[in-house]
């Protein structure tokens, strides 16, 4: 399925999510392996970004890390950062249907300064009918080889992420 060349916008993601629906993403764990940084979101509907938000995360440099784990799981760790100030989530997740719609829980939360951890506190079990996710609509590359990847979450807002210079 051809991507878009430049990073898309609202109408061209929703676009895509229509064909997604129907014929799937094709994205797999290896497409998905990395650190992707948080670049844009949309509320549930609509075309026009929150600006806002997706600023505010930015600054804050949101991640999600996804790495393949053992039996065709995936490790996740989602975060955001102030200076050496990190609020780090890490749990697992797996990719379920066609679309695929990556299903996760974390298990683990931690406040850390720098590499030292100031808390660390175990969270419970979510109730797999209320289990988070996302429903994975596509990735890209842009002009410059970046990757992009683009996914609506269970209350139904849109985010687009960018794989991290770093993780090529």
């Amino acid at each position: 399925m051809p991507q878009p060349a430049a990073q898309p916008d609202g109408a061209a993601l929703l676009a895509l999510e229509r064909r997604v629906r129907h014929g799937g993403s094709g994205l797999n764990r290896d497409l998905l392996a990395g650190v992707w940084g948080l670049q844009q979101v949309w509320p549930r509907r609509g075309t026009r970004p929150a600006s806002f938000a997706a600023a505010l995360l930015r600054g804050l440099e949101a991640t999600l890390e996804i790495h393949p784990a053992a039996a065709e799981r995936l490790a996740l760790v989602n975060r955001v950062r102030v200076g050496p100030l990190e609020l780090r989530f890490e749990g697992e997740g797996e990719l379920q249907g066609r679309r695929p719609l990556l299903s996760f829980g974390f298990a683990r939360l931690q406040l850390r300064l720098g590499e030292r951890v100031l808390i660390e506190r175990s969270l419970p079990d979510p109730d797999p009918r209320r289990r988070p996710f996302f429903a994975l609509i596509g990735t890209g590359s842009l002009p410059a080889g970046t990757r992009w990847l683009a996914a609506r979450g269970r209350g139904g807002g849109l985010a687009l992420w960018c794989r991290q210079a770093t993780d090529r």
